[in-house]
């Protein structure tokens, strides 16, 4: 059996209610209901009996809770004892431009202290970036929005990522000291994906002042968008992370424009019952100051 259906069990032994469990655990309460059913059917008995509003324990389910108590000491344990390693594995969920612009170095720092840890990066859309770390098959998020991506996740603000909005040099908007949402009308555009964040962002604004545009291509892939605005067809709203080495480089233009409603941060995430082991720690410590804390080392 799941040991999650063994925690799950204990709460609800402790808080006599299938609601309070789920509220405490972050789950729906549908799903404790079905775990607890599960170990039922496992071992064949009723663990817990209604009497009128009140739940409680069956002779069966408190020799249970027994064995789960003890169980789930020695599980606790354990952790103590493997969070003093610097092995282990540390599953992330992240969208492409992060994963390949803004993680790496962070990475590196992370790899540094803890060598033996296996970091594994999957990238995603954000819905199944955050189903996924709700559901525990991910250790951490981490996105690119402009609010925290789900209530029921613990999140952390780790910084405004600036949007730069980019175009081939030369091009007659670079002449300008400002660029505007008039200076913008009927612009030929690279776009990303349908389901980028920024680039709703950057249509609402522009449907809302209504500033009729066109959109010349749309691409999934940051680096064909870069390469797109570099050969003149059109203008483009990236991250700076993504864009900034070719800006240093003179090979892409930023244009002097700002909006209020455009703007995204690099959002972190995580289940609120997630263990959190030494090196998950570290990460998170990283992220947000920038220099990774050195680890205990085990007698």
């Amino acid at each position: 059996m799941d040991l999650v259906y063994f925690q799950t069990f204990r709460e609800v032994a402790q808080r006599q209610s299938f609601t309070r469990a789920a509220e405490k655990l972050g789950y729906a309460q549908s799903s404790v209901t079905t775990q607890i059913q599960k170990l039922e059917k496992h071992y064949g008995v009723t663990l817990f009996e209604r009497f009128g509003k009140r739940l409680r324990l069956t002779s069966s389910g408190e020799a249970l809770l027994k064995i789960t108590v003890q169980m789930l000491d020695l599980y606790e344990e354990s952790q103590e004892t493997i969070a003093r390693q610097t092995g282990g594995t540390l599953s992330i969920g992240t969208i492409d431009s992060l994963a390949s612009y803004y993680l790496p170095p962070l990475i590196e720092q992370l790899r540094r202290h803890f060598p033996e840890l296996a970091i594994r990066l999957h990238p995603g859309s954000e819905a199944h970036i955050i189903d996924t770390v709700k559901e525990g098959e991910l250790d951490l998020g981490l996105l690119l929005d402009d609010k925290p991506p789900d209530s029921s996740l613990q999140c952390i603000t780790i910084k405004e990522e600036p949007l730069l909005l980019i175009a081939r040099p030369g091009h007659p908007l670079t002449q300008l000291a400002e660029v505007g949402l008039d200076q913008l009308r009927e612009s030929e555009w690279i776009m990303a994906e349908e389901s980028c964040n920024y680039r709703g962002m950057l249509e609402k604004v522009l449907r809302a002042h209504d500033i009729p545009y066109r959109v010349g291509f749309e691409l999934g892939n940051p680096e064909a968008v870069k390469r797109c605005v570099m050969a003149g067809l059109g203008l483009a709203l990236l991250p700076r992370i993504v864009a900034e080495e070719e800006v240093r480089r003179g090979e892409l233009a930023v244009l002097p424009f700002a909006h209020p409603d455009i703007r995204l941060q690099v959002q972190l995430f995580y289940h609120p019952k997630k263990w959190i082991s030494q090196a998950m720690h570290a990460f998170i410590q990283l992220l947000q100051s920038g220099a990774p804390p050195v680890p205990e080392q085990s007698n």
